[in-house]
């Protein structure tokens, strides 16, 4: 009789009492046993179970709808997720939550059209959601929206000038805003020992914004050593993907000493994670000989700040000189409003001074220190104040001071 009642009860009683056992755990309970699944374990199968339990017992159960929609979505279920997000956009669901989680199943998919209506709809409802506006920037700057993408992110940044993902976007909706742009530079040079003359560099050049990135032309005049000179320089910043973009540069100038004959450089740029950005690369000058340097750098966008670090290695016959230099920039509104200050060792040969590369004086010590201010007038008269001080050592054992002092001015249209 024993073994009869036992067999009753696990074939018959037992499966019906492990359902009671279910039935008397509360929805709240299976919704935080399936989140726990979820994010602690991974097993989106299992937290899709459990909330389908949990919404047997609580249909209208909004949350749990939602985090079911996101499971599906997470699973690769894009059917299954658009399924419940349809059910509740028809009950007239209004949560925050739900825009994002349903927004972001379309643009995850290249549905533009219907991400951006549904965060039209969930800001008409939350229009002071920070997520949503992000949100809603990234879709348009994806789907080459860069205007509606502009505002999304200003009106984000109105709310929280802080906000360091939208930081690091602003930059690179910048660089596909404006069409055309032209700009002017005046670089004036001092030095008290290393050179009798005061050095002039004026800078004229026009970018051009394409579907896969900017052009610039520029052409440099200078009076050096009392001698004057012309370079010509092109350079291209082609966009490989969401997160990779080329630095491509070339110059060419019949003035040399007061310019490289030539100069070329490529650099390999990222947009990482978390609001990092790094660069690997090279830089060439031919004078009498060529010159070549390897750079690389990182930068950190946080709140409304933006920090920098760079190297450049240029290896000789018995060793490899070293530039060093850290970038601060704070940003007072815009991509191009912002105060930076810059320290360093070395010479780059990214400035005016890339001459001085020649012969090999770049071995010698140099410090160097700056600031700079950009400001803008109704987003499209960009203007710039930058100066920096130089102690070289251009001979040995023998310093001098430099200072640079560049006033700049670019119109956008």
């Amino acid at each position: 009789m024993r073994k009869i009642f036992y067999f009753v009860f696990y074939t018959f009683l037992f499966p019906l009492f492990s359902v009671a056992q279910e039935a008397s755990v509360s929805a709240d309970e299976l919704f935080s046993r399936a989140r726990k699944q979820a994010f602690e374990y991974k097993n989106y199968v299992q937290a899709i179970n459990l909330s389908k339990q949990a919404l047997q017992q609580a249909p209208e159960y909004t949350d749990i709808s939602i985090f079911l929609g996101r499971l599906y979505t997470w699973s690769d279920k894009i059917d299954s997720a658009r399924n419940v997000f349809d059910k509740l956009d028809k009950r007239g669901v209004q949560d925050e939550d739900f825009f994002m989680a349903y927004a972001s199943l379309e643009y995850w998919n290249d549905g533009y059209t219907k991400a951006n209506m549904l965060l039209d709809k969930g800001l008409s409802f939350h229009p002071d959601s920070q997520d949503l506006w992000f949100l809603k920037a990234k879709v348009n700057y994806s789907n080459n929206q860069y205007e509606p993408a502009q505002k999304a992110i200003d009106n984000l940044l109105k709310l929280n000038p802080k906000h360091t993902e939208a930081r690091a976007l602003a930059k690179n909706i910048q660089d596909f805003l404006a069409k055309n742009t032209i700009g002017v530079s005046y670089n004036f040079v001092h030095f008290d020992k290393q050179f009798d003359d005061n050095w002039h560099i004026v800078s004229a050049s026009y970018k051009r914004a394409t579907s896969i990135g900017s052009v610039i032309f520029k052409t440099n005049y200078a009076n050096k050593f009392a001698s004057n000179g012309l370079q010509f320089e092109l350079e291209a910043y082609p966009r490989l993907s969401k997160m990779f973009y080329l630095y491509v540069g070339t110059g060419y100038s019949n003035d040399v000493g007061i310019f490289p004959k030539y100069r070329t450089g490529v650099s390999v740029y990222a947009n990482l994670p978390h609001s990092f950005e790094g660069e690997v690369g090279y830089r060439q000058l031919y004078f009498s000989n060529s010159i070549w340097m390897y750079t690389a750098s990182v930068g950190k966008y946080y709140q409304d700040f933006w920090f920098n670090m760079r190297t450049y290695l240029t290896p000789g016959s018995e060793s490899i000189s070293q530039s060093y230099a850290a970038t601060v920039r704070y940003y007072t509104k815009g991509a191009n409003d912002y105060l930076s200050f810059v320290i360093g060792s070395g010479l780059s040969p990214e400035e005016n001074r890339s001459n001085l590369l020649d012969n090999s004086p770049y071995k010698l010590k140099t410090f160097k220190v700056g600031a700079e201010y950009n400001f803008s007038i109704n987003k499209t008269n960009l203007f710039s104040l930058s100066s920096t001080y130089y102690n070289q050592e251009f001979r040995p054992k023998e310093r001098g001071n430099q200072l640079d002092i560049i006033l700049g001015y670019s119109k956008t249209f």
